[in-house]
């Protein structure tokens, strides 16, 4: 048995002491026109959120069908989930492997998330359903993969529930070549992909770092497919360092929007310098990743 755990930061010790187990509850049945997936746990259901894990197959970059797994969480009107990055405050998602067999590696991917405007702070995440997608690397293709995860995950309202799935999947060899599901294929296009200037993918036009002035900043000039109005620019440090969430800005001419970090709410410039910064640019058609390092522009 090979096991593999993929950690994001997650909960704290009080947060885990209020930890919910989950029971088993009778499948959602599927909508008209909605493909299931290959294979499928029972969903689980606590309160206001359920979650199941499926499994399928995707294509890779390189053409050839790769297997994949997917966190599905739907919850009740009114309630979100969180981001890799919540924002300025909330709960990432965490997935652990806790004893999988058959099992080289796993990686959790993240698709686009939404903006909550709150005069306490934004916060990023995901509303009403997500599929987190689980790039799965069997040791041996031909076996089958015998997944055991565990999820933790913080949903909230008014309150946050910080909830905590356990879940068994016997993932069959021939996977890769079926089905994933609507849900996870639908949640795989939404991953954003690398920038790059011949794509139609989201890019940074125009960066300007200014650290020396009396208010220091960070200016995104973005260009975006479809309505920029509905656009948005998300930054994350390494190492946890937190950098300010931008303020989105005027559309200054189509497709194009600027965004602003006040590097004054709470940065530390210092801590900062010289790092790469992660920025996930989300459009209305498509989304992508990019990176600079923090350093002032001349």
């Amino acid at each position: 048995m090979h096991a593999a755990a993929i950690r994001l930061p997650g909960l704290s010790a009080a947060a885990l002491s209020l930890l919910v187990t989950l029971a088993p509850t009778a499948p959602r049945p599927a909508l008209a026109g909605e493909a299931e997936p290959a294979v499928a746990t029972p969903w689980i259901t606590e309160q206001t959120a359920r979650a199941r894990i499926v499994a399928g197959g995707a294509p890779a970059s390189d053409g050839k069908p790769r297997l994949v797994a997917g966190l599905e969480l739907t919850l009740e009107d009114g309630w979100k989930t969180y981001w890799r990055n919540p924002g300025s405050s909330g709960v990432p998602p965490r997935v652990e492997d806790t004893g999988s067999e058959n099992l080289k590696s796993l990686e959790v991917l993240f698709p686009a998330p939404l903006r909550f405007p709150d005069r306490d702070g934004d916060t990023i995440g995901y509303k009403s359903s997500v599929t987190l997608p689980i790039l799965v690397e069997p040791v041996d293709p031909q076996k089958p993969v015998v997944l055991r995860l565990s999820a933790e995950v913080g949903i909230c309202r008014e309150v946050c529930i910080p909830v905590q799935p356990a879940f068994e999947l016997s993932i069959p060899p021939d996977a890769a070549a079926k089905s994933a599901g609507s849900g996870l294929q639908q949640a795989m296009a939404r991953v954003p992909t690398t920038s790059d200037s011949r794509s139609t993918a989201p890019r940074i036009a125009k960066l300007a770092i200014d650290l020396s002035g009396p208010r220091p900043a960070i200016s995104i000039e973005a260009t975006f497919a479809g309505d920029a109005g509905k656009s948005d620019v998300f930054l994350e440090a390494p190492d946890g360092i937190w950098i300010p969430m931008t303020r989105p800005q005027e559309v200054a001419a189509p497709g194009t929007r600027r965004f602003v970090v006040d590097l004054t709410d709470g940065a530390d410039i210092a801590d900062l310098k010289g790092k790469t910064i992660r920025a996930t640019l989300v459009g209305e058609t498509a989304q992508s990743e990019t990176t600079f390092v923090f350093a002032e522009t001349r």
